[in-house]
């Protein structure tokens, strides 16, 4: 796996990808930032391939943060991913820039039905892909929500995007 720093407004992120695609963006964390996270194959020669899926992946978040991009295009590793987290990693993907989604709408989509919504919840906590496979768009039923990356990290993405949840909006 091939990785990279990146240096946002929400932080530094450690990104990888292989030859397949992106396979992980991870927020800091107060006594890791700016440590790059241990690929597990760091002897290795560089892969070309998967170079080219960091610099694309590197590229389209730089345009996100930039106000460039509101859709990614990116090829995604889903390594160790499946069942249910894949099926509703993959609904999330889908959910668009400035859109939001419920936890029970997702639970509802996936198949799995409302009362996995907690089950839901989880999935959202191990998403590999953060700001990729959108899980800041994940909003609870009565508010925000949790998010892996910190709750103010998380209203500062949707107030990038434009959305601000009808709890939060104190302006009416």
């Amino acid at each position: 796996m091939q990785t990279a720093l990146l240096d946002t407004p929400i932080g530094t992120l450690n990104i990888g990808a292989t030859a397949r695609g992106l396979r992980l963006v991870q927020f800091p964390r107060e006594h890791e930032r700016d440590q790059p996270f241990a690929a597990g194959d760091q002897g290795a020669k560089p892969d070309r391939i998967a170079q080219a899926q960091l610099d694309e992946a590197v590229l389209q978040l730089t345009e996100y943060f930039g106000g460039t991009r509101t859709r990614f295009d990116i090829a995604l590793d889903w390594y160790g991913v499946n069942g249910l987290r894949l099926t509703v990693l993959k609904l999330l993907a889908e959910v668009p820039f400035g859109g939001t989604v419920t936890y029970g709408d997702l639970a509802k989509d996936s198949g799995a039905g409302v009362t996995a919504s907690q089950a839901v919840g989880g999935i959202m906590g191990s998403n590999p892909l953060p700001i990729v496979v959108p899980c800041h768009r994940v909003l609870a039923a009565d508010g925000l929500g949790g998010f892996g990356g910190g709750l103010r990290t998380k209203e500062w993405l949707l107030a990038w995007e434009g959305v601000m949840p009808p709890a939060l909006d104190w302006e009416d």
